[in-house]
């Protein structure tokens, strides 16, 4: 295997400007070496190293299911939609690849719907995006709403189309079918490398713990790319928190349910009204204060 990071190896044969490192090699070895002999490894390398190309070759040599798990969102678009084609190309790989990240990065077309109902009530922009998504929601084949170019990343319409745990139907929803989420879950667990990130790794291993299932498939090989950010992010899955940001989610998913379900009990939606205006007042009497920890 390490023969591909030679001067007239796999890599340089097909990659334009790829130069022979030592350290990349050294690395290429350690990993394929833990991963024969199913050790665990843990890898320090400076910039420059080439730390991608040195644990992707011998995993996609490996013949084994592989869990590559990013740091960031950002990190694991990149290392799929670039890095892994890029290696897996020059080694004629031909296993399959698929690429996996928490419930709330997909369109949730039942959210959608619910939301279009009640379009009257969105304030117009909100609205606009709304009836953009909807567009959009016929033309995307995964639902990663990363790959959405005609809304706004930073648009109030995204949290009313996308889905968390405690709002999903499940296989309850009328949509359940068509679901991107579940979608993306059933390519993952047929392929043979699948690019996660840490929150959703962590997030899985607290839904195994539960015993309600996975979101993750099992492996045999399991590499951590930025490996040092775990603790910080374990730290957000091992605890217990509430958010103002969820108390106004939950008062939106009221106010919702109210207008186009349960139009009888306006007791329902006064509740709502007061439970958004109790976060809200709560978190402008913190004001600038600094807390420990994480308000949001």
């Amino acid at each position: 295997m390490t023969d591909d990071f030679a001067a007239d190896g796999q890599l340089a044969k097909a990659i334009t400007g790829f130069k022979p490192r030592e350290p990349q090699r050294q690395m290429a070895v350690a990993v394929t070496q833990a991963i024969e002999n199913a050790q665990p490894l843990v890898v320090e390398a400076g910039t420059g190293t080439g730390k991608t190309y040195a644990y992707l070759a011998p995993a996609l040599r490996a013949g084994k299911k592989v869990i590559i798990s990013t740091g960031s969102k950002a990190l694991q678009d990149q290392l799929y939609s670039r890095d892994l084609p890029t290696v897996a190309k020059a080694l004629a790989f031909t296993g399959k690849t698929a690429l996996l990240k928490g419930r709330s990065n997909y369109l949730c077309l039942e959210r959608l719907e619910q939301q279009a109902l009640a379009g009257g009530d969105l304030p117009v922009q909100t609205l606009s995006d709304v009836i953009l998504l909807r567009s959009w929601s016929n033309q995307t084949r995964d639902g990663d709403i990363s790959t959405c170019v005609s809304v706004a990343e930073d648009s109030q319409a995204w949290p009313l189309v996308t889905s968390t745990n405690d709002n999903c139907l499940g296989s309850d929803c009328p949509l359940y079918k068509e679901c991107f989420v579940v979608k993306a879950r059933k390519k993952a667990m047929d392929a043979d490398v699948v690019i996660v990130n840490h929150h959703l790794f962590l997030a899985d291993m607290v839904v195994k713990e539960s015993g309600f299932g996975e979101l993750i498939p099992q492996a045999e090989v399991m590499i951590f790319d930025e490996a040092h950010q775990l603790p910080d992010i374990a730290s957000q899955y091992f605890g217990q928190s509430l958010s103002s940001r969820q108390l106004l989610d939950l008062a939106k998913d009221i106010t919702i349910a109210y207008r186009t379900e349960l139009k009888d009990t306006q007791q329902l939606q006064k509740c709502a009204d007061r439970l958004a205006q109790s976060a809200q007042d709560f978190r402008l009497q913190l004001g600038g204060a600094r807390l420990p920890g994480k308000f949001a």
